[in-house]
């Protein structure tokens, strides 16, 4: 039955949940019975990996990893705001560069950081390019700590300039397969195939994960993201797989759309999509989409969560190396991203405090980077959080 063999995928995946104000990873007993050999070796030495979580008291440690571009300024103005609102944080800061000769030490570093911490917050990390370079560091994270599933939240904020208002859609993707696989060779010079894969279990799990979002969230509609009139196989599987897991959620609106299609409703009738659910490409495109129609790459916050681990960062994947060093970075998506971290740590009223704080800087349209038309530096867009903060607090 399908239901059952959901049942057992969910003990695969994480599945979030409220639970007294927080979210926290819903972990069935069972397991896959019928999986691959070699994805149930994966899973049981992942298993065994796992040290236990870095609490002390009542704060957390998390794992931090500020990356490459603008992201430790990113994480100087998370650090700094943190600070300000003495959220019981302490941060386990990994220095990660996709360039350094080092890189594939710190990446070692950072899985067991990860493994002894169960969350982390990161800005981006360069990936090599061009051919024979290495697969990206982010997607190595992805795989080995299973994060299966990477959510962007699209929601307008106040005070910002966009052709749309009331924006409000959650773009879930699938984060470890598809044409992410990294499975590539030429064939004969000049010629290069690519391989993308699709699968059945995870194509399930992710689709489940959606449904679930959509219920825990209060949500209506779940849209499926495809190009299945063209690779039928392939697409035509996820697409199957979201149908057949609708059908277990009968308040749940369900339809589908072809993905270039989908391109142009986003940026023209964006109010028609809820929950969004898609392979691994299609949504790294519509999320950057989903981030251009509420104001730009620095406000729209996202993270990526697994069975056992869950890691926080900006919805759109961007080091932004053209900027960095400049003290012109937009922190508000990172800050964003942060809050989602306190709240899913249980630590709601700090998490509530920086999102208003946020919100407020943003309605009053005083302090703005350059990226939605201020001139306003980095540090200054911090310090202006961190006084609204303290405002919060003070009326609280």
């Amino acid at each position: 039955m399908l239901k059952d063999k959901l049942v057992e995928l969910s003990g695969l995946g994480a599945l979030a949940r409220e639970r007294d104000g927080s979210v926290h990873s819903r972990l069935c007993a069972e397991s896959l019975s019928n999986m691959a050999a070699s994805a149930t070796l994966r899973q049981a030495m992942r298993r065994l990996s796992v040290v236990p979580r870095t609490e002390y008291g009542k704060r957390r440690t998390v794992t931090l990893i500020p990356g490459d571009g603008i992201g430790p300024e990113l994480c100087a103005s998370v650090r700094s705001v943190f600070s300000a609102i003495q959220a019981p944080v302490d941060f386990e800061e990994i220095d990660f560069h996709g360039a350094s000769a080092t890189a594939d030490k710190c990446l070692e570093q950072a899985l067991f950081s990860m493994r002894r911490n169960g969350v982390g917050l990161k800005g981006i990390i360069e990936t090599p390019r061009g051919l024979g370079s290495k697969r990206s560091y982010n997607m190595s994270l992805r795989l080995k700590l299973d994060l299966f599933a990477n959510v962007i939240v699209c929601k307008s904020l106040p005070g910002v300039e966009a052709r749309h208002k009331e924006v409000d859609f959650v773009i879930i993707r699938q984060n470890t397969e598809g044409e992410y696989s990294g499975l590539e060779h030429e064939i004969t010079p000049g010629v290069v195939e690519s391989l993308k894969v699709i699968s059945r279990a995870e194509s399930l799990r992710i689709a489940k994960y959606a449904f679930d979002y959509a219920t825990q969230k209060g949500r209506h509609k779940v849209t499926a993201i495809h190009k299945a009139n063209i690779m039928k196989q392939g697409d035509g599987l996820f697409l199957e797989c979201c149908r057949e897991v609708s059908a277990l959620y009968p308040k749940i609106t369900f339809d589908s759309m072809i993905v270039d299609n989908a391109s142009m409703q986003l940026v023209s009738k964006p109010g028609q999509f809820d929950v969004v659910v898609t392979p691994n490409l299609y949504g790294t495109i519509l999320g950057n989409i989903g981030a251009g129609l509420v104001g730009g790459a620095g406000l729209v916050p996202g993270f990526n969560i697994g069975h056992e681990f869950t890691l926080f960062e900006p919805g759109a994947r961007h080091t932004a190396m053209e900027i960095a060093g400049t003290n012109k970075a937009n922190s508000i998506g990172m800050l964003l991203s942060s809050s989602l971290m306190l709240r899913h740590l249980g630590f709601n009223t700090h998490a509530l405090t920086l999102k208003q704080a946020v919100q407020q800087v943003l309605t009053r349209g005083k302090v703005r980077t350059p990226d939605i038309g201020g001139t306003n530096t980095t540090t200054e867009l911090t310090d202006a959080v961190i006084a609204e903060a303290q405002r919060v607090m003070l009326d609280d």
